[in-house]
């Protein structure tokens, strides 16, 4: 398996953007999910290949936007209008295989992830 890089986290104010990216090639699924402090890892939003189909937890919805340029076998997470709840660490994941729309939450269903990336949202 390749690793998976992602870059982009940083220190930002409440409304403000970032952009994270994901080097990665091959793979069918991506997408992001978030650990903050002392909770569960939970799911932020995936991206399919084919077709170009998008997922996103309602908490990002119309703030995040999940994007990939397989030119450049990059995933990329934009996001917007910075919440200081969207404070996390944020990890890029991926599978082979094309993952069904009632599992594409699911962790158990990537079977490759990168490190992770510090997002903080503070004034």
């Amino acid at each position: 398996q390749v690793q998976l890089v992602e870059s982009g986290g940083g220190l930002v104010q409440p409304g403000g953007s970032l952009r994270l990216s994901c080097a990665a090639s091959g793979y069918e699924t991506m997408g992001w999910f978030r650990q903050a402090p002392g909770k569960e890892r939970e799911f932020v939003a995936a991206h399919r290949r084919s077709g170009g189909s998008t997922f996103y937890a309602e908490s990002v919805k119309g703030r995040f936007t999940i994007s990939r340029d397989n030119a450049k076998n990059t995933l990329y997470l934009q996001m917007n209008s910075l919440k200081p709840e969207d404070t996390a660490v944020y990890y890029c994941a991926a599978a082979v295989n094309r993952i069904i729309n009632s599992a594409i939450r699911m962790q158990r269903m990537y079977n490759n992830w990168g490190q992770g990336t510090q997002v903080t949202v503070s004034s």
